[in-house]
């Protein structure tokens, strides 16, 4: 039994998606959540400014004491590389790794399609770790920037009319490269999954990263004897600019209002 907490981060709130996933299958864990909201977004960034960021905010996790931290946030997640994450001298997973795994279990045709941010997309990660596990796959990989954005300004129904065009817009795309599987790689996209898969039919199986990211957390935990199953897991949320909005925003992706107070880190307390 190891009774520290999970360390869960990203540029902002999507993470909070992954967070979801891993209280509902670990009830028992404690969970500590740094969103950057200070210095978001990340997607458009360099890959030497997201490298530094990404190993701020696990310096921030990791002074809280935790046994394995999580980077839930696809765009941080395709630029780490196997020395960064050696260097850690902790447990570590990001999303795209059990995400490209996932897809690749899922797939039928080995048609592979992936959403991201342009980071993302750009890295390349999706395809170099499908292609190791699958020789046959074919990787079909689009940019969609503007989805954050809506998720986080509440533009989520189903039937929204400007996250339908959109998505439409996006989506178009893989109507002539007909991947049978979707790879969500932006922890922000589940929230308008329902529009997402509406319109890619239901041929398609949509892959959620967090959810993927939450199931390898537990077989980790449990494959280590480290799980903290005793109790109620609690949980504490920091964030790197205002407090004021966090709350209601995160309500969205959590379904529920926070159970406590979100707590506010200076940006310049960060940097190395």
């Amino acid at each position: 039994m190891d009774n520290r907490p999970i360390g869960i981060f990203d540029s902002g709130l999507g993470g909070l998606t992954a967070l979801k996933e891993l209280r509902s299958l670990m009830p028992g864990e404690d969970l500590v959540y740094f969103g950057d909201t200070g210095r978001v977004p990340y997607g458009a960034r360099s890959v030497e400014t997201l490298r530094r960021f990404a190993m701020e905010n696990i310096r921030f996790l990791k002074s809280h004491n935790v046994k394995m931290i999580v980077a839930a946030c696809g765009t941080i997640s395709s630029i780490m590389t196997d020395e960064m994450e050696q260097a850690l001298d902790l447990p570590f997973t990001g999303v795209v790794k059990a995400a490209a795994k996932a897809a690749c279990r899922a797939t039928k045709t080995g048609r592979i399609g992936v959403i991201g941010t342009s980071a993302t997309v750009q890295s390349g990660s999706y395809a170099r770790i499908i292609g190791a596990e699958r020789a046959d796959a074919q990787v079909f990989a689009h940019p969609c920037p503007l989805f954050v954005p809506l998720v986080e300004n509440g533009y989520i129904d189903r039937d929204n009319e400007v996250t339908n065009l959109v998505a439409k817009d996006y989506l178009t795309p893989f109507e002539e490269e007909q991947p049978d599987t979707l790879i969500l790689g932006c922890t922000h996209y589940p929230l308008i999954a329902p529009t997402i898969g509406k319109i890619m039919g239901d041929g398609v199986t949509l892959i959620d990263p967090g959810r993927e990211a939450a199931r390898f957390v537990k077989e980790y935990l449990a494959a280590h004897q480290m799980e903290n199953e005793n109790k109620q897991g609690s949980t504490r949320y920091f964030v790197s600019a205002d407090t004021q909005d966090f709350d209601a925003i995160a309500a969205r992706f959590l379904g529920h209002r926070l159970e406590r107070e979100v707590e506010h880190v200076e940006v310049d307390s960060l940097t190395l």
